[in-house]
């Protein structure tokens, strides 16, 4: 895997900024600073042996006079795919769940409860290729496919929630295909999926050749370790997305993403971030890493040459809190695995301090929203009288 001349903004700033400093720094940046979590020595050799970063932290939480504490702990995972694009897509396929069995074995051994892998984590991200042929045989039933016969054993084993983005093939639809999440339950039974609801027209994210936007709403799964749901990547740029999930009653929101340096960089660290805070509950930005090359050259309309390659994936997973608090990222070019603790306790505490949903006002935007869905919506335009005496 190439690398970048920085392969981590939080390791820079660390580098080049007075200790003195960094603190106000950090506190600025990211809402100050989470706390190291201490990982089990499996954990970190299995990081050294097979090449992924490991890092962990804990979210301080107040604790509560009433309530115990809800501890969670949470992993993100980012990776690059093993083999190249035009290999046999079951050599492609073996090779990667081969790699993500170390890193969630590694996960396991320092107690993981809920993990969430990257968007479309089966395979290539290949939807800038607009080709159906070998990349439609990669999509699968939610509930019996080979990757939820992959995760299921795991999640058993290693008493894990485990959320899997897949691209599911509709058995009950005659075999349509969506881009979904599937949630697995910690006995290793099927809890349920969500299909992503907005779908890119940008760049070379040509994911409209494969599937349509989602039909499945905004659910919330109540799992052993609490209610969590799936914002799948392109949804983050959806503020109300988000905050549906919240209205159903989410405590963590994870947002499975693939997505390049190019397009939406200078946006990755704000918009997970601002959901947390806007709609008090958590959300953890996975993003995939690498650099991913196709055999045959391809262009999406917007004036570049043609080209072979999407872009540098750039990682940079991370988990945000809802008092505005954030973990540091993982690096933009590294296989990687980040865990973090999580009192879901905050979630309440930051909607009584804040008091959004009581200032929100749904009903205001209910009706606006309603006024803009008809086919003869009028914008709320008032107009200074002037301008029309001046254009008489």
């Amino acid at each position: 895997m190439s690398k970048l001349s920085v392969s981590n903004l939080e390791d820079t700033l660390k580098e080049h900024i007075p200790a003195d400093k960094l603190r106000e720094v950090k506190t600025v940046m990211f809402g100050g600073e989470t706390e190291p979590l201490r990982l089990s020595e499996k954990t970190e050799e299995l990081g050294r042996e097979f090449n992924f970063e490991v890092k962990g932290y804990k979210i301080p939480c107040a604790k509560e006079q009433l309530r115990a504490p809800r501890i969670v702990r949470v992993a993100a995972v980012q990776n690059s795919i093993v083999e190249p694009t035009d290999a046999p897509i079951k050599l492609q396929y073996q090779a990667i769940c081969n790699k993500l069995a170390k890193i969630i074995e590694a996960a396991a051994a320092s107690s993981v409860n809920i993990l969430c892998l990257q968007e479309a984590w089966t395979a290539p991200f290949f939807f800038c290729t607009r080709e159906k042929d070998p990349w439609c045989e990669f999509a699968e039933c939610a509930e019996t496919g080979q990757s939820f016969h992959f995760l299921s054993p795991l999640a058993k084993k290693y008493n894990m929630v485990i959320v899997s983005s897949i691209l599911e093939r509709d058995l009950q639809h005659n075999g349509i295909i969506w881009n979904t999440t599937v949630f697995i339950g910690n006995n290793g039974n099927y809890i349920g999926k969500h299909r992503k609801n907005h779908i890119p027209r940008v760049g070379d994210f040509n994911e409209a050749t494969y599937y349509s936007e989602g039909n499945t709403g905004h659910p919330v799964f109540e799992t052993a370790f609490g209610k969590i749901a799936s914002n799948i990547c392109y949804g983050r740029h959806h503020p109300l997305n988000w905050h549906v999930f919240g209205l159903n009653g989410a405590e963590i929101v994870f947002n499975p993403s693939a997505t390049v340096g190019e397009l939406s960089e200078p946006m990755w660290a704000i918009e997970a971030r601002n959901a947390a805070i806007a709609n008090s509950y958590y959300t953890v930005g996975i993003n995939r890493v690498g650099t991913e090359v196709f055999q045959n050259e391809f262009t999406s309309g917007d004036g570049k040459p043609a080209h072979k390659a999407f872009g540098h994936f750039y990682g940079s997973s991370y988990i945000a809190a809802p008092n505005a608090l954030r973990t540091p990222s993982l690096s933009r070019d590294r296989d990687g695995l980040l865990i973090t603790d999580l009192d879901l306790n905050m979630c309440r505490q930051v909607k009584d301090r804040w008091m959004f949903s009581i200032t929100g006002r749904p009903e205001l935007y209910a009706k606006a929203l309603t006024r803009y869905a008809r086919h003869d919506f009028k914008p709320q335009v008032i107009s200074d009288p002037s301008l029309r005496r001046a254009k008489l």
